[in-house]
């Protein structure tokens, strides 16, 4: 396996400390991005460079948020001279009754889970596309086409769009010598802090509605049977030990995607029909060549 530079958004917790440190266990160099370093996430910066001492690993940590995602891989490349990797993980999730959810609340979430990754894309490509070789893995959700329970429906949406921008991408992308990977985990119940962070909705009136009306007990109910399909010995870490995998794949025999789906909530058929049905429209189009990296390059 060669040693590959790496940044990945949303490392402060969750799958995206976890994939770090596996990929810097694994020899890699890896930047684990977050927002407010030198503030909120100055407790996870300081976590992250005890682990690299502690493990003798290149783990480090470095700015990404809105007004600092082309410093931040500025930074990258003067420090490491190239990019090779880009990990899509940085989103966070909402739970309530959607009509509750505020506009304002619905564009704050696809700011950080779809324009983000249009932020990082902007400022990373270029470096990937010039070394004519490169890899982009989007962390995306089952939720996006598998069982959606309810009063998730803010950040379902968010993790389609973002599914849906991957898969538009990842043709965009292949004669450049970039491949594309999509990880999607199921409903990790244990193991991140993913649903214990979760936001709420901002008219709290409205949420009432729904919460002592007809519908009083399905948040718990909807918790409690997410909970109760994920087996016991389900673990937040294989989403981290897949992207390893994925990263350590020879050029060219990558996967598109993977499922990490203890639950086993239908996304994996539903994806697999919707992945034929693209290639398929590729081929009768004449852009067969559009579903693979150029080798060659």
């Amino acid at each position: 396996m060669s040693k590959q530079v790496i940044v990945i958004t949303g490392a402060s917790s969750g799958f995206g400390a976890l994939t770090a440190r596996a990929l810097a266990k694994a020899g890699h160099t890896v930047y684990a991005g977050m927002r407010a370093t030198k503030r909120r996430n100055a407790p996870a910066v300081a976590d992250a460079a005890e682990f690299a001492r502690e493990n003798n690993v290149d783990l480090r940590s470095v700015e990404l948020d809105v007004a600092s995602v082309e410093a931040g891989v500025a930074r990258i490349i003067a420090d490491a001279g190239r990019l090779d990797v880009i990990v899509h993980n940085a989103g966070h999730m909402s739970f309530g009754p959607a009509e509750a959810f505020t506009p304002e609340q619905f564009a704050e979430l696809f700011d950080i889970n779809v324009l983000s990754t249009q932020r990082v894309n902007r400022a990373a490509l270029p470096h990937l596309r010039k070394q004519d070789r490169g890899l982009v893995v989007w962390v995306s959700s089952s939720s996006s086409r598998g069982g959606t329970p309810p009063y998730l429906s803010p950040y379902f949406a968010a993790k389609a769009a973002m599914d849906s921008l991957a898969v538009s991408y990842a043709g965009k992308l292949t004669r450049w010598g970039i491949e594309t990977s999509i990880i999607v985990p199921g409903a990790f119940t244990k193991g991140t802090n993913h649903f214990a962070h979760s936001g709420s909705p901002d008219d709290t009136a409205r949420a009432a509605e729904y919460n002592e009306g007809p519908y009083k007990g399905v948040p718990e109910q909807a918790l409690q049977g997410l909970a109760a399909l994920e087996p016991a010995d389900a673990d937040a870490g294989a989403v981290a030990a897949a992207i390893v995998d994925v990263v350590g794949k020879p050029f060219g025999t990558r996967p598109f995607r993977v499922h990490i789906d203890p639950s086993e909530d239908g996304a994996e058929i539903v994806n697999g029909v919707a992945d034929r049905v693209r290639a398929e429209l590729f081929r009768r189009i004449g852009l067969e060549d559009l579903l693979k990296p150029a080798v060659g390059n």
